[in-house]
């Protein structure tokens, strides 16, 4: 899963229709090895944005690098840097759900050399859950002066991020077997050290025990005969139970820039702190239309015809598409339609046809607006066609 920043914009629910949950970004802080990588990933699991199948996949990969317990970070550390090293370099992205909520996660590196990566995570922040090793030897390299947690529980209050969880990680670990008094000695150290960077202990930190690589305490609550004297919630309730203070939706726009680049434009991302951007007009959002395509090359022995898969491409949008019917394929001679519905065609048609994606995409009509209605159709590296979007539903989602 290719995981990148996002801004967090409010819309003006009198224009368009929006979901009433609520949403958060909660950006997960640590120490090098204290498994925010390994939590993340098992959060997405447990709340059924990863199946079993693309699990037993990383399993496969991480026993064949011989980090048989490093599977569940695969989730969120996705490229080969990370993967190789164990280590976190950029800020990756994910989302997943609660009866109540929308969470963004922000998994932010913890290793000392990547720290602007993690301030640039942390800005975007809501709540911030700080992961804490309770193995033997991690918890004491990473609270000593100089060690990950202290800087980056410091860099997160100044960046705005008023909300803890703190979750003391590997319980399950050999060092530690659920012990309350391990998690007593990390809490009661903790405490005075969260009091002197401006935490308010009693009202915006909560501690809680979990396994991110078991999953024990995440999204249910630890069973008594693994830990007896845990009888507070788990990490799913916790996150549920977190109150943020509102943004002022009707205030003046604010929004802090934390990153641009160039692609075909300027992009800018950062989080609205204040004020409201919407469209008067907005853009359609849909998962089918129906579209002109040239076909340039098809690749060997491949055949263009109804179930055809390819990646779209259209501006930054990248999204597994099918074909799901062949429409009408104009005669190049005389320029018209032919009365023949074709079954497939070859290399230098122009047809129309009916495209589908797995997930909405915003778009709209090549007559409209030419920008967002063209696209092409590439097949394992190769451009095959070029289309024009000439119909969307009549029914569309409104991004």
């Amino acid at each position: 899963m290719g995981l990148k920043k996002e801004a967090n914009a409010n819309v003006n629910p009198t224009h368009v229709a929006v979901d009433r949950k609520r949403h958060l970004n909660v950006v997960f802080i640590g120490h090098v090895d204290a498994g925010k990588s390994t939590a993340g990933g098992q959060i997405l699991f447990l709340s059924g944005q990863v199946d079993d199948r693309t699990i037993q996949k990383y399993e496969k990969e991480a026993k064949d690098k011989s980090r048989e317990s490093w599977y569940m970070a695969y989730i969120m550390d996705t490229n080969e840097e990370e993967r190789a090293k164990g280590k976190t370099v950029e800020v990756g992205r994910a989302h997943f759900e609660t009866e109540t909520t929308r969470f963004t996660i922000l998994d932010a590196p913890g290793h000392k050399s990547y720290i602007p990566n993690m301030i640039s995570g942390a800005s975007q922040a809501d709540i911030g859950v700080l992961v804490i090793s309770a193995r033997k030897g991690e918890f004491e390299t990473g609270y000593e002066r100089g060690g990950q947690t202290r800087e980056h529980v410091q860099l997160a209050k100044t960046l705005g991020v008023s909300k803890l969880l703190v979750v003391v990680n590997k319980m399950d670990d050999p060092t530690v077997v659920w012990s309350k008094e391990r998690y007593d000695d990390i809490q009661s150290k903790m405490i005075p050290f969260l009091k002197s960077s401006q935490y308010n202990v009693k009202k915006d930190v909560q501690f809680l025990p979990i396994s991110g690589l078991l999953g024990s305490n995440m999204k249910t609550r630890v069973e008594e005969r693994v830990c007896a004297w845990w009888d507070g919630p788990c990490l799913f309730e916790a996150l549920d139970a977190v109150e943020v203070p509102p943004r002022d939706p009707e205030g003046p726009l604010r929004m802090p820039i934390i990153d641009k680049f160039k692609d075909l434009g300027t992009v800018v991302m950062g989080k609205t702190e204040s004020g409201s951007i919407c469209e008067a007009n907005p853009i359609p959002a849909v998962t089918e239309f129906v579209a002109q395509l040239q076909i340039l090359e098809l690749l060997d022995n491949a055949i263009f015809t109804a179930g055809y898969k390819a990646v779209l491409h259209i501006r930054a949008i990248v999204e597994e598409c099918e074909i799901v019917e062949l429409m009408q394929q104009i005669d190049l001679k005389k320029k018209k339609p032919m009365k023949k519905t074709p079954l497939f065609v070859k290399n230098g048609a122009i047809v129309l046809c009916r495209v589908q994606v797995n997930n909405l995409i915003c778009i709209e009509k090549f007559s409209d607006f030419p920008q967002l209605g063209r696209f092409t159709l590439r097949s394992e590296g190769k451009t095959v066609a070029v289309g024009k979007v000439t119909t969307l539903p009549t029914v569309a989602n409104n991004a």
